[in-house]
């Protein structure tokens, strides 16, 4: 806006000091040549050098304040300036034309109170010079008449300009709050990120491992639970060298073998199948998540879903739309009842669901008591995808 109001000001002043230039040559002969001359140069010099500095923005603000100091000083002077100050001017003083100009440039420099102290003073001068002989020698009525006029002009242009300021500044004010809240909203984000990330690692990682060892009385419970805490360590190291804003890419099928090795690692079996996974990528961060979840969901089944003898557990991938990928962990052992799991346990809410939904997927947990139980791990959400259609 500063530049779009400095640009205008210059070069309608500009155009309006060569308006001035036949009023200026008729009075060529009233002036002593040094003020003449002087005039000129200061004056329409200082126009000149508006146009150049509004185009480089540099030295504006400087160059307006000499073009209102320089009018200013101007039109004060301008008894002094006549070559017979006892003789009566046939016209208006050629400075007249050029208020509007030096009001405007006042506005442009000044603040608003300052600009408004000018835009009174300078007419008010000028009204007065306008009495004297060198001035026309004008009634007073008619002084105060071109006094006004000058005013009214002059305001009209610094209301402008300040009402373009106040729309700017509010703008401004504006852009300004909704990047605060914006950046409030991505940190507040990143803290729920961070603290679901830590909350699943110190769950996974140290709490199952240290129950699931605590409860190792027979050898293949300690075979399982060897396994866990190597997985643990494996994964704490991820973690920790994993960069939360890492933007590599991790193929599907290289994420679905993944999670089929480390189920063909664990004690008791699984039955794997890969299917249809197509060729799309997901981000480090995503693949993380779902590993980590799908992981979580299987030491569960072991956990919870009854001894390796008569228990059947299967682990199906399959692809899910161009670069998706679904997910399900299953047994037909002991089961639960999802609605009575209490609110602290952490395995199912935090390390699963929460993990998954922070990887823009979902997690969905089908158990009856008796009937096994099924974790299906879907990304991206559905949901999602359907809003953004």
């Amino acid at each position: 806006m500063e530049v779009v109001a400095s640009r205008s000001v210059a070069f309608f002043g500009l155009l309006f000091g060569a308006q001035t230039f036949p009023v200026m040559l008729g009075q060529v002969t009233q002036l002593q040549p040094a003020w003449f001359w002087g005039y000129n140069i200061t004056i329409l010099g200082g126009l000149l050098l508006s146009v150049i500095a509004s185009i480089a923005r540099r030295f504006v603000r400087l160059v307006n304040i000499w073009i209102a100091a320089a009018y200013l000083v101007a039109i004060a002077t301008w008894p002094l300036a006549a070559v017979d100050p006892s003789a009566v001017a046939s016209g208006r003083p050629w400075l007249w034309f050029l208020c509007t100009v030096a009001t405007a440039a006042a506005a442009i420099a000044l603040s608003t109170w300052a600009a408004t102290a000018y835009l009174v003073l300078a007419p008010s001068i000028y009204g007065i010079v306008r009495l004297t002989p060198s001035g026309g020698g004008a009634p007073w009525d008619l002084a105060a008449l071109d006094a006004v006029y000058a005013m009214l002009l002059g305001g009209a242009v610094l209301m402008i300009i300040t009402l373009l300021r106040g729309a700017a500044a509010t703008v401004d004010d504006a852009q300004s709050t909704a990047l605060t809240r914006y950046s409030d909203a991505v940190r507040h984000h990143a803290t729920e990120v961070e603290r679901v990330q830590v909350d699943s690692i110190v769950h996974d990682s140290v709490l199952t491992t240290l129950i699931s060892a605590a409860r190792a009385y027979s050898p293949e419970a300690m075979e399982l639970s060897a396994t866990m805490a190597s997985n643990a360590i494996g994964h704490l190291r991820e973690a920790a060298a994993a960069s939360p804003d890492d933007e590599s890419l991790v193929s599907v099928d290289q994420l679905a073998g993944r999670i089929a090795a480390a189920a063909g690692a664990l004690s008791a079996p699984f039955t794997i199948r890969v299917v249809d996974v197509g060729a799309g990528t997901v981000a480090a961060q995503v693949a993380e998540a779902l590993y980590s979840a799908s992981i979580q969901a299987m030491v569960n089944s072991l956990q919870h879903g009854g001894g390796p003898d008569g228990v059947e557990r299967w682990l199906r991938i399959t692809g899910s739309g161009a670069e998706g990928l679904e997910i399900e962990i299953g047994d037909d052992g002991a089961g639960f009842d999802p609605d009575d799991v209490p609110a602290e346990r952490l395995g199912l809410r935090l390390s699963i669901m929460e993990r998954v939904a922070n990887a823009g997927g979902r997690a969905f947990v089908v158990s009856r008591p008796g009937e096994g139980t099924i974790v299906t791990i879907v990304w991206p959400d559905p949901d999602l995808e359907e809003d953004d259609s």
